[in-house]
């Protein structure tokens, strides 16, 4: 078994290699008509005239080819700005859509084997080494050395992976003109699902789905024997198969507009935006009830469901941060800080994300039923830096680049507004909590090593309280590497839900009775 997984972990490694190693491939040619092709119609003089010193030249890579673009292009809004002719400065963004249609070579002509040797390689390797995983250990988790390894402990290769994640993320939000080979051979299987060639986002989609496919399969591995872990591995595969990524292609094939059902606001901080809201309303009943279900879901789906369950229905069954964090993130969950200013800082940044996006959608709805009236386009700018502070660099870079060094969950601790919502309804009224044998503890402290959310759930063990905090998704992992049966998620009745015994920390006592 040993081989078969070093057999794995080697053809794991060759396409990750291969995957890092394509974007530096290929050859790049530029002429008139493409640039006719690729850009809008307003601009299509005035670029033709910009790039004309680049037609006919031969670019032997994406960063030649690039930088040779980025001169051309920006003199000429330089010039402009400088001139403050701000209404013929070019706000589009070309560089990637003209460096896709200019690349030439192998991989225009054989995307599926670039994806095989690639992505393909890298699935496969990733299963054979996985399916072998704890074959002759016993059912449950064991205290396995997880802080002796490379991989997971901030070791040296830990942090070769943070370091990667967090330079893909960088240039997949910024930069993605970078990727166009890895965006090209894709691009089939964007056509057959939508009917469209890919774009970023689409390669982003792909991956994130089959990382969670791939990683979910261990977790049925390691946590064999488990009813809830095996369950709810299943429903974050499947939602995310399914909701996440099918199903919005399949909606852009049928004309209508790319919507995941199962995203909510404020997480999908982008629900009521005026392009989105024009785009639900233009799609006829099916578009309606895309708007009406994003609604009802806010006001009526998060504080029913999470009554009845708590926010584990969302964080650990549904959503997609949720299943890359439990799959992929699961090695290093162990390493979320516990410590008491770490909850502080969580409490404050969580609650504070929540507050701008309500405060920023509140403003973006007014706008627009005023016809952008009362701050014209002003609502464009708390777009941009939310976007860019908490839909790129906190959800994207910090919060899965971040793994390898703070956890699995930085961004639902600390950035998710979602998961603030979800956690005070949650904290003050929910019949979910997971109750504690005290007598039975025998203060191991798997619970608190294992926990994603940085609680301490040892201390709440060794006393016999119940665990209502806001912050906790429900997971169960607690539950399942306990070797004594102390810790049990339930959906009881609010009565003895909080225990009237306060929570000492340091010096202070702070009541949880209700």
């Amino acid at each position: 078994m040993k081989n078969i997984q070093k057999v794995g972990l080697i053809l794991f490694v060759l396409g990750f290699i291969a995957f890092s190693m394509l974007p530096f491939f290929g050859s790049y040619f530029l002429d008139k008509e493409t640039v006719q092709r690729e850009v809008k119609s307003i601009h299509q003089e005035v670029m033709v005239d910009i790039l004309s010193p680049m037609y006919g030249k031969e670019y032997s890579s994406n960063f030649e080819f690039i930088s040779d673009f980025n001169k051309y292009f920006d003199a000429f809004n330089d010039r402009l700005k400088s001139e403050q002719d701000w209404d013929n400065v070019i706000w589009d963004n070309y560089v990637f859509p003209l460096t896709k249609a200019a690349s030439k070579g192998p991989l225009v002509e054989e995307p599926y084997y670039y994806l095989a040797i690639t992505i393909g390689l890298a699935v496969v390797g990733g299963l054979i080494y996985i399916l072998p995983l704890y074959r002759n250990e016993p059912e449950g988790i064991k205290n396995n050395g997880i802080f002796f390894s490379s991989m997971k402990s901030r070791g040296l290769l830990g942090i070769i992976i943070g370091t990667w994640l967090i330079l893909f993320y960088v240039i997949l939000y910024w930069f993605p003109e970078y990727l166009t080979n890895l965006v090209l051979m894709v691009d089939p299987l964007s056509i057959a699902l939508s009917g469209n060639p890919a774009s970023q986002w689409f390669l982003y989609g792909l991956i994130y789905t089959l990382a969670i496919l791939v990683m979910g399969i261990r977790m049925f591995r390691k946590y064999r024997g488990n009813n809830y872990q095996t369950i709810r591995t299943v429903s974050v595969m499947f939602f995310q198969l399914a909701f996440a990524f099918l199903i919005p292609e399949i909606l852009v094939l049928l004309n209508m507009p790319w919507h995941d059902f199962k995203n909510i606001w404020p997480l999908d901080y982008s629900f009521f935006y005026e392009y989105r809201i024009d785009g639900m309303l233009s799609s006829g009943a099916l578009g309606m009830f895309m708007l009406v279900w994003g609604i009802i879901l806010i006001v009526l789906g998060v504080p029913l469901f999470t009554y009845f369950y708590g926010k584990r229905w969302y964080c650990s069954w549904v959503c997609g941060c949720g299943g890359l964090a439990e799959t992929l993130g699961d090695p290093y969950r162990q390493l979320s800080d516990k410590s008491l200013k770490a909850w502080k800082i969580e409490r404050y940044m969580v609650h504070g994300v929540l507050v701008f996006a309500v405060v920023m959608t509140a403003v973006t709805i007014v706008n627009y039923f005023m016809e952008f009236g009362l701050l014209g386009q002003a609502t464009d700018q708390l777009h941009s830096i939310y976007g860019f502070m908490i839909g790129s660099a906190f959800a994207g870079v910090i919060g899965t680049g971040f793994y390898p060094f703070m956890g699995n969950r930085v961004w639902c601790r600390f950035g998710c507004p979602l998961a603030a919502y979800l956690g005070i309804v949650q904290r003050f009224k929910s019949r979910f909590r997971i109750t504690t044998n005290g007598g039975q503890c025998i203060s191991c402290g798997n619970c608190s090593t294992y926990c994603e959310m940085g609680i301490d759930v040892r201390w709440y063990a060794q006393r016999g309280q119940n665990i209502v905090r806001a912050s906790c998704v429900g997971c169960g992992v607690c539950s399942a590497v306990c070797p004594r049966g102390v810790l049990k998620l339930e959906n009881g009745e609010e009565a003895g839900r909080l225990n009237e015994m306060p929570i000492i920390i340091g010096n202070k006592s702070i009541s949880l009775k209700s």
